[in-house]
């Protein structure tokens, strides 16, 4: 039998059964660590693209913007800057307004994402970093 914090793994790769211990709490922290690095990366990836599709400059100069109005001014498909913007609000980048469906960036996040003269500013540094 094993514990709660144990877990018994069986394993028939050839006709004898081998049988390994799995320290449960051990497998429960690497997921966790796996899953957090998995989701770190996406978020990256959504930064950059702001960054790179000028979605952070443009709603720092406009205020609060709806996802058409962003993306007329940017140029780009308005269902993908929906999205990009969900993403951005869910993840805390930005707020969202449901009384009359605008999103904003902050000043300080603007210092950090759209303003390159701020020495807070974040984003030249990172497409090198990505290799993008």
């Amino acid at each position: 039998m094993t514990s709660n914090s144990e877990v018994s793994h069986s394993s028939s790769s050839s006709s004898s059964s081998t049988a390994n211990t799995i320290d449960r709490s051990k497998l429960e922290e690497f997921m966790m660590k796996a899953v957090g690095d998995m989701a770190s990366s996406l978020g990256a990836m959504m930064i950059i693209l702001g960054d790179r599709l000028g979605l952070y400059k443009a709603m720092a100069k406009s205020g609060p913007i709806t996802s058409e109005e962003l993306s007329t001014q940017t140029n780009t498909a308005e269902r993908y800057i929906r999205e990009w913007l969900a993403s951005q609000a869910a993840a805390g980048y930005i707020t969202f307004n449901s009384k009359d469906k605008t999103f904003s960036l902050s000043p300080e996040n603007a210092m950090v994402l759209a303003n390159e003269d701020s020495p807070a500013f974040i984003l030249g540094s990172s497409n090198s970093a990505f290799g993008i």
